[in-house]
């Protein structure tokens, strides 16, 4: 199977146009309607079933028009979408629901805890309506991201919205967790791929990766952990913008009570301390003496992604060798697989999440599938695995 077919790439004009991905687009802004619902329709294998400038109105029509995928503006005036989310996965069970809001920092911690109450994503909006006119790069992440997850759902899985226990409980601890993703395994055949065998080296640092589905499938990886996370560094790479990473950093911290923040350019890395590769800048390992140390680089994007995994891997393989585990979870694309390839090339390990626990298996499903991945494990066996290695298995 080629990377293409793992990222969301249309399958064909034949295919897309028997059965294209119906979007419903709510957002009060007439300018931000008009111009995303003719990307929708512009594209072979989407269609633009509904646009709404009326959260209220949204929610009334999901049933006669039966999207796939709803795009769902954060502040609105008659009922904002942390309001109508609920309402609409209510109406339709396996609805996909993507909200859009501005880089604040509040519409980030309300798209974050909107991903703990059933959202399957996020989309950052540019801060005007100018703004959207004129940024290719919300047009790209907007309609990879309803094609990704338009094919993933289109495939047979099925997001189980339900909010964890307790999560609807207490509005206040909502927002300082995010909860894991309840996904039905779908029974397609699966992928050809074939892992590698451990090597035997013992890890000495956690290198994780991850994109669409990824706060949620970080978070119950990171909280599997134990006390492993006392013993050894943890740095993550998130495909996040500036102001998300700090919320999700919070958010880290505040799930395994362990020093969780961005990572600052020049900081050493110590064992007990995560650390989260900030919005805008990518995250690198170098070693100063004897100490590794991190470095923020502020290059073009990798693989369309600012910060990418591909780098942070790069350089943990030149720093850590055969000590360092990689981790790739959800996520769309296929940033971190060349990486992967040289943590395995110095002799270290990776494990990659499987097809039916991923949100979109785009980036794990890159690095199965190039035979990087010493096991492709559903989300609630990875943790396990990862405290097996650092407590001494090798196999």
């Amino acid at each position: 199977m080629s990377i293409a077919s793992l990222t969301g790439s249309p399958a064909g004009a034949a295919v897309a146009q028997a059965d294209p991905i119906k979007v419903m687009l709510v957002d009060d802004a007439v300018v931000v309607r008009g111009l995303v619902g003719r990307w929708i329709s512009d594209e072979p294998d989407m269609t633009l079933v509904a646009a709404h400038r009326s959260a209220r109105d949204a929610v009334a029509d999901i049933t006669r028009q039966n999207p796939d995928i709803v795009i769902l503006d954060i502040e609105m005036p008659d009922m904002d979408g942390i309001t109508a989310l609920p309402l609409m996965i209510a109406a339709k069970r396996d609805l996909v629901v993507v909200m859009a809001s501005t880089l604040t920092r509040r519409n980030a911690e309300i798209s974050l805890k909107c991903l703990s109450l059933g959202a399957a994503d996020y989309v950052p909006k540019p801060e005007s309506n100018a703004g959207v006119t004129t940024s290719p790069a919300f047009k790209r992440e907007l309609i990879d991201k309803i094609r990704a997850l338009g094919r993933k759902r289109r495939i047979g899985t099925r997001f189980a919205h339900a909010p964890a226990a307790g999560a609807a409980a207490s509005a206040a601890s909502a927002t300082t967790r995010i909860a894991a993703p309840s996904i039905v395994p779908h029974h397609h055949a699966p992928h050809a791929f074939k892992t590698r065998a451990f090597n035997p080296t013992a890890p000495k640092v956690l290198l994780i990766g991850s994109s669409t589905g990824g706060p949620q499938a970080l978070t119950a990886v990171l909280r599997g952990l134990g006390s492993i996370l006392e013993r050894v560094p943890v740095l993550i790479t998130q495909h996040m913008p500036p102001t998300f990473t700090t919320i999700l950093a919070e958010h880290t911290a505040k799930a395994t009570g362990r020093p969780a923040a961005e990572a600052k350019d020049g900081e050493p890395i110590l064992a007990g301390h995560i650390y989260v590769a900030p919005g805008g800048r990518h995250m690198l390992v170098k070693r100063t003496g004897t100490t590794p140390v991190i470095h923020l680089d502020d290059g073009p994007p990798i693989n369309f992604c600012k910060p990418a995994v591909d780098p942070l891997f790069k350089s943990a393989a030149q720093v850590w060798a055969g000590a360092a585990l990689g981790c790739v979870l959800t996520g769309m694309g296929a940033d971190g697989s060349h990486g992967a390839g040289d943590i395995v090339t110095a002799g270290g390990n990776v494990i990659a999440q499987d097809e039916a626990t991923s949100v979109v298996w785009g980036m794990p499903g890159a690095v199965a599938m190039a035979g990087h991945a010493a096991a492709v494990l559903p989300l609630d066996q990875i943790a396990p695995k990862i405290v097996r290695l650092f407590s001494g298995d090798r196999s």
